[in-house]
C-alpha cells in the first residue's frame, strides 16, 4: 500500500494543524484524575469539537457515520494531534476503538444508526464487559449467562476490569447463551450484547489500581433484561464477533499510543541531555534501540492499517504481532525513563511514574503476551496447537 501523501492530504495536514493551533488554547483545564464525571465531560467535549469540525470518524465507513477518508488521512490525524498534545479518546476508548468499529463491521443498519452517531458525537460512552474473575486470558471460560425470554435475554453474572464502567452508558457484554456440554467446545454458545448501564440489576463497584486510580470496575448483573435487538451478530456466534472486536483492540486501537510513545522517547532524550544522563553509554544505547523499535512499530502500524482497509475494515492477525511487540517496547520505554530520571522516577505524583506503572498492564490488556504468541505461532507460522 502506498502511504505517500498526495497534495490533497498535505493540504489536509495543514488545515488540521491550523485548526489545532486555534482550538487547543480554548480548551478548559484538564480535570483531576479522580474526577471521573469531569473527565467524561472533558473527553466528550473534545470529541464533540472533533465531530463539529469534521474530524470524527475519519476512517469509519460512510454508512457508519464516518467519512471513508482512508488510512493515510487517519494516520496524519493521529500524528498531528499527538504532535500538538491534543486530548486522546480518553473515557470513550471502548466506544471509539472497540465497540464502535465492531458494530460498524457486524451490526445491522438499525444498530449502526442507533449507536454509532452518539459515539462519534461524544454523547454516549461505552465500556467492555469481557473478562470475569475466572475467565480472563481464557475468555471462552466465561460464565455470565443469558436466558432467552421472549424478546429479551435475562442476564446474570459478573465482569471484572471493566474500564470506565462508572461513567459508561453502554457495555459491550459477552454472555453464554448455550451451556457447555461434554462434546461442545467452550468458545461456542457465546453471544455479544449491547447492555444499557442504567438497566435494573446492573451494579458497578470501582477497583483501585496500583497507581491509585479507579478506571477499572467490577460489574454485577442480577437478572438484567436486555432486548434481543441489542444482540450484535447471531445468537451463539459471539465468539466470532468477539474476534472482530479483539482484532480492532490489538490491531488499530493502539495506533495513537505509538505516536505518543515516540514523542515520549524524544522528551526522554532531551531530558537526558539536560541532566547529564546522556553521557552514560547505557542510556544512549537504550534510547537508540528504542528509537529503532518504535520506528519499526510505526511502520507495522501503517501496514496493519493498510491491511485493515484491504480486508473490509477489519484488522488481521498482524495485530497480534504488533500487540506483542508494542506492549514489551512500552515497558522498556518506561524502564529507560527510570534510568534517565533517577530518583525522580519514584515520585508517585509525577506523570512519568504513573505511566510506568500503567505500562505493566500492557502485556495483559487485549490478550496476554502468551496468548499473542500462540496466535502468531498457530495462525501466522502454521505451527500445531499446543496441548
Amino acid at each position: 500500500m502506498d502511504l505517500t501523501p498526495t497534495e490533497e492530504e498535505r493540504e489536509f495536514r495543514a488545515r488540521l494543524r491550523e485548526w489545532l493551533d486555534k482550538v487547543l488554547p480554548e480548551l478548559p483545564a484538564k480535570p483531576s484524575p479522580d474526577d471521573w464525571p469531569g473527565r467524561r465531560a472533558y473527553d466528550a467535549g473534545w470529541q464533540r469539537r472533533l465531530y463539529d469540525a469534521g474530524y470524527a470518524g475519519l476512517h469509519w465507513p460512510a454508512d457508519a457515520g464516518g467519512q471513508d477518508a482512508g488510512p493515510t488521512r487517519h494516520l496524519i490525524f493521529l500524528e498531528e494531534t499527538e504532535r500538538a498534545g491534543a486530548p486522546y479518546v480518553g473515557a470513550n476508548f471502548v466506544g471509539l476503538l472497540h465497540a464502535g468499529p465492531t458494530i460498524a463491521a457486524e451490526g445491522t443498519a438499525a444498530q449502526r444508526a442507533r449507536w454509532l452517531p452518539p459515539v462519534l458525537r461524544g454523547d454516549e460512552i461505552w465500556c467492555q464487559g469481557f473478562s470475569e474473575p475466572g475467565a480472563g486470558s481464557d475468555l471462552a471460560a466465561l460464565r455470565t449467562r443469558a436466558v432467552r425470554d421472549g424478546d429479551e435475554y435475562v442476564v446474570t453474572g459478573s465482569k471484572i476490569w471493566t474500564s470506565h464502567a462508572e461513567v459508561a452508558d453502554w457495555c459491550e457484554l459477552l454472555v453464554r447463551t448455550t451451556p457447555v456440554g461434554p462434546d461442545t467446545p467452550k468458545h461456542r454458545g457465546i453471544t455479544w450484547l449491547a447492555v444499557p448501564m442504567d438497566a435494573p440489576g446492573v451494579t458497578v463497584r470501582p477497583l483501585r489500581t496500583l497507581a491509585g486510580s479507579t478506571e477499572f470496575a467490577e460489574m454485577f448483573l442480577d437478572e438484567v433484561r436486555v432486548p434481543v435487538g441489542n444482540r450484535v451478530g447471531a445468537e451463539d456466534d459471539g465468539w466470532r464477533v468477539t474476534m472482530v472486536t479483539l482484532s480492532f483492540e490489538r490491531g488499530t486501537a493502539f495506533v495513537g499510543e505509538v505516536v505518543a510513545c515516540r514523542r515520549t522517547l524524544g522528551d526522554l532524550a532531551r531530558t537526558a541531555k539536560a541532566n547529564g544522563r546522556w553521557d552514560d553509554p547505557v542510556v544512549r544505547r537504550a534510547l537508540g534501540r528504542l528509537h529503532g523499535e518504535f520506528g519499526a512499530l510505526w511502520r507495522l502500524t501503517q501496514w496493519n492499517v493498510g491491511e485493515s482497509e484491504r480486508s473490509g475494515g477489519v484488522p488481521g492477525t498482524g495485530g497480534s504481532v504488533f500487540k506483542l511487540a508494542y506492549s514489551h517496547a512500552r515497558q522498556e520505554l518506561y524502564d529507560v525513563a527510570a534510568l534517565v530520571l533517577g530518583a525522580g522516577s519514584l515520585a508517585l505524583d509525577e506523570e512519568w511514574v504513573l505511566d510506568r506503572l500503567s505500562s505493566l498492564s500492557y502485556t495483559i490488556a487485549a490478550g496476554t503476551s502468551q496468548i499473542q504468541r500462540n496466535i502468531v505461532a498457530e495462525r501466522i507460522l502454521g505451527l500445531p496447537k499446543g496441548r
